[in-house]
């Protein structure tokens, strides 16, 4: 790129991402790993119960390595597994490399805020802070999607999987911003656009858009012409915290039920209303359309000093 950001104007940045849950994630990785400001200190595959699949933390797994193979950097950044199950209550941490990844994160000795992004559910971020309670005092932001629809809740997929470790986080003393489905759901793309914008970029370009259309497909329950990356907006207010109409309100817990429970006596967290899906979208695009031009003006200038 021809312009620079300053090492201590980036953004310090985790991610953990039930990956091979659907289709979404995978975007929500790519535009994070494309982003010049994301200094990104781990990825942390996740699971995503045993709903869709008995071994869903290694699909998680496989899928962040494919992304970044495709990307062409599968050895850039640390990679640590997050539990494999939900939390058996709120007491009972999840013991992984993931969550053990967090607090040496949340421990450096760095001024700068730690950003985790949750694109499924919160175990990994609720054991760790049981394993370690002292790191609930540093400047850590979670950010979150998931929860029911603002201010009644209801079934909600990433709740569903872990919906203790979702007390724990809500109840603690960290800071969180909460994306959730109502709001996540903001973000539909039709394949006219996805082909037009996405299917060019190389060989992540047309993974991205053949594996949305190869996941609708399998259901008639599924949409025919569209789909919803409803983990990009994690991505958005990364890059920009306004990237939508938010407001503070006390955090509620989930009942069992996974309806929202209002009682106002834990902290306040910042609750997205609405997400600019424009921004977040041609962000994504742009970055990847220039990602790949310049990995095939490198390709070029390979070529023609192995022929020289």
């Amino acid at each position: 790129m021809d312009f620079i950001i300053p090492e201590e104007k980036k953004t310090r940045v985790i991610i953990n991402t039930d990956a091979k849950n659907e289709v979404d994630d995978q975007f929500a990785i790519v535009h994070a790993i494309l982003s010049y400001s994301f200094e990104i200190h781990g990825i942390i595959p996740a699971h995503f119960g045993n709903h869709k699949s008995n071994t869903s933390l290694q699909d998680s797994y496989d899928e962040t390595m494919l992304l970044l193979n495709l990307i062409g950097c599968n050895n850039k950044f640390r990679i640590e597994t997050g539990a494999a199950h939900a939390m058996p209550d709120e007491e009972t941490a999840k013991d992984s490399p993931g969550a053990r990844l967090i607090i040496e994160e949340a421990l450096k000795k760095d001024n700068r805020p730690l950003y985790i992004a949750f694109y499924g559910p919160l175990t990994d971020m609720a054991s760790a802070l049981l394993i370690e309670p002292k790191i609930a005092q540093k400047n850590i932001k979670v950010i979150w999607i998931g929860g029911g629809d603002w201010p009644s809740g209801g079934r909600e997929y990433n709740v569903s999987n872990d919906i203790h470790a979702a007390n724990v986080v809500l109840k603690s003393n960290l800071e969180v911003w909460q994306i959730p489905r109502n709001v996540y759901r903001m973000m539909p793309v039709s394949y006219a656009e996805l082909m037009d914008k996405v299917y060019p970029n190389g060989e992540i370009g047309k993974y991205l858009v053949e594996q949305v259309i190869d996941f609708n497909n399998e259901s008639v329950s599924r949409p025919s012409e569209y789909r919803i990356l409803g983990d990009s907006p994690a991505v958005g207010v990364l890059l920009f915290d306004d990237c939508g109409k938010w407001k503070w309100e006390p955090a509620p817990v989930f009942d069992q039920n996974m309806n929202y429970v209002h009682s106002g006596k834990y902290r306040p967290i910042k609750v997205y209303e609405t997400i600019d899906s424009r921004f977040i979208l041609e962000d994504f695009y742009a970055k990847l359309k220039l990602f790949f031009k310049k990995s095939t003006e490198n390709d070029e200038s390979k070529t023609k000093i192995e022929k020289a």
